[in-house]
């Protein structure tokens, strides 16, 4: 269980890292003088978020088919939701289905 100060040190951070690619960043060089691990828990789960938004939004884009790129557009859309939302409100919950893969896979981040 992480601290009250810590989330509140990291808060701003971990929101600014759900806003693309380039707030990961922002987040990331924002809390490496602070070490907050609640930034640090939203900054990598923002960044595997991102990261498959790409890897998989770019085949999914070549479907003719409005159903295939509906759901993949609902099914981002609703897990950026959960993970800005959680940022937000201050806890830890990883993002449903993928979210402690992205704590795994990213692990150095710290």
């Amino acid at each position: 269980m992480l601290e009250n100060q810590d989330i509140k040190a990291g808060k701003n951070s971990a929101v600014i890292s759900y806003f693309y690619l380039l707030g990961v960043l922002i987040a990331y060089l924002a809390n490496s003088d602070k070490k907050s691990q609640f930034a640090y828990f939203h900054i990598r789960q923002s960044l595997g978020l991102w990261l498959s938004f790409l890897a998989l939004g770019y085949p999914v884009g070549y479907f003719d088919n409005w159903q295939v790129t509906g759901s993949f557009w609902t099914a981002f859309g609703i897990l950026f939701i959960y993970g800005f939302s959680t940022a937000l409100s201050g806890k830890t919950i990883p993002i449903p289905l993928v979210g402690k893969f992205y704590q795994t896979a990213f692990k150095k981040i710290k």
